[in-house]
C-alpha cells in the first residue's frame, strides 16, 4: 500500500476524532487554552483588565516602544496596530483600547527566543486611545496613541 495513502488516512482519522470531540462539548477552548485570563477580558473598564492581566494599572513610558496605527482609521471593525520594542526580556506585549466596552483587545505571552513584535487587527467602537503595554525583565512598559474613527464607530 502506499505510504502517502497511509499517512492520508492517519491524518484523515486523527482530524475526525478532534471535529467530533469539538462537537460534542468535550474539547471547547476554555479547556484547550492553559490560563485564560477571563477577567481581565470580560472587565468592562481599563483600571479592571490592567489589573486582572497584569496585576498593576502603572506603566513607563518609554520611547522604545513603536506602537504603528493608522492616525484616522476608516473603518473601525479592523484597525491594523503593530507593536515592536527594542527592550530585551520580553515576557508579554498587552494591547488596550480605552473607549471600547471591553477594553483589553489583545494580550500575547512571549518566548524568550521569540522577536518581540505584536501585529494585529482590532476593533474600534469610536474614536480612542490605544495603549499598548510591554512586560519585561518584571516591570511594565508602554505607548500610547490615539486613532480617529470615522466609520463603524460614533464618527468621532
Amino acid at each position: 500500500m502506499n505510504n502517502q495513502r497511509r499517512s492520508f488516512m492517519r491524518k484523515s482519522m486523527a482530524g475526525s476524532l478532534v471535529a467530533i470531540s469539538v462537537a460534542s462539548g468535550l474539547l471547547t477552548p476554555s479547556r484547550v487554552l492553559a490560563a485564560w485570563p477571563k477577567a481581565a477580558f470580560d472587565s468592562k473598564s481599563v483600571k479592571d483588565a490592567m489589573m486582572g492581566l497584569l496585576g498593576t494599572e502603572a506603566f513607563e513610558e518609554s520611547n522604545q516602544i513603536k506602537l504603528r496605527t493608522p492616525d484616522i482609521a476608516e473603518n473601525g471593525s479592523v484597525v491594523p496596530v503593530t507593536v515592536k520594542t527594542k527592550i530585551t526580556g520580553v515576557e508579554s506585549i498587552s494591547i488596550f483600547a480605552l473607549e471600547n466596552a471591553r477594553p483589553l483587545a489583545i494580550s500575547a505571552d512571549m518566548s524568550a527566543k521569540a522577536r518581540p513584535v505584536l501585529a494585529t487587527r482590532i476593533k474600534l467602537g469610536k474614536t480612542s486611545k490605544v495603549v499598548a503595554v510591554v512586560r519585561a525583565n518584571g516591570k511594565l512598559f508602554g505607548a500610547t496613541k490615539t486613532i480617529k474613527v470615522t466609520l463603524g464607530g460614533c464618527g468621532g
